[in-house]
């Protein structure tokens, strides 16, 4: 059978959700799954980017990493989703990202896929749920097949117990070996979920 072809697209304004989706992404890839580490587009002014100093050194540590676009979605057949949390919703990046995708769902490209999310906050209250259970709603009208971590393994209850999806407290130099782990499994578990999905239409 071939590999799950899996997309994982992030937005990081100061690092927390590029550490996170590297982190998904090698797991991923250690679960057999053929992986595109993609960034949505920077839409803030670079004026903006460049005056603060965490954001452009995030925007220079990442600026070998490839946009997204509709061809990688179209190509996949698992999406992971990693995002900051603004307000209770996803970042305006991954947003504008998204609105790009109308020609390819309405002819079908996006229906049938797995897909999971994962999110950062400055806070544990900051708005994380409604962010994963926001892009969630997306999937759906997508007609995608939403692949939620659950407590379907210690490391999430471990890592904050979150059954939407995988989501730290952001500003961290470097992410909890608790953190990771929860990753790990969400990833691990979407692409083991694809697989089966390919094995049953093989």
């Amino acid at each position: 059978m071939a590999k799950v072809k899996l997309a994982v697209i992030y937005y990081s304004t100061y690092g927390t959700n590029h550490m996170m989706a590297t982190a998904a992404a090698e797991a991923a890839e250690a679960a057999g799954a053929e992986v595109r580490l993609r960034k949505c587009r920077e839409t803030a002014p670079q004026e903006v980017v460049q005056k603060q100093d965490a954001w452009k050194a995030t925007a220079e540590r990442t600026k070998d990493v490839e946009v997204v676009t509709p061809d990688d979605m179209a190509w996949a057949d698992a999406y992971l989703f990693s995002s900051p949390t603004r307000y209770g919703g996803a970042a305006s990046q991954v947003r504008a990202f998204i609105d790009t995708l109308g020609p390819l769902w309405q002819k079908g490209g996006l229906a049938d896929k797995c897909v999971t999310a994962m999110t950062s906050a400055m806070n544990p209250h900051g708005g994380q749920e409604t962010t994963l259970q926001t892009l969630y709603f997306t999937f759906m009208h997508w007609g995608a097949i939403i692949v939620p971590p659950g407590y379907t393994d210690d490391a999430v209850s471990k890592a904050g117990g979150n059954p939407y999806g995988t989501s730290v407290t952001a500003g961290k130099p470097k992410l909890d070996d608790t953190d990771v782990a929860a990753i790990r499994h969400q990833a691990t578990r979407l692409v083991r979920t694809a697989e089966a999905l390919l094995k049953g239409r093989s």
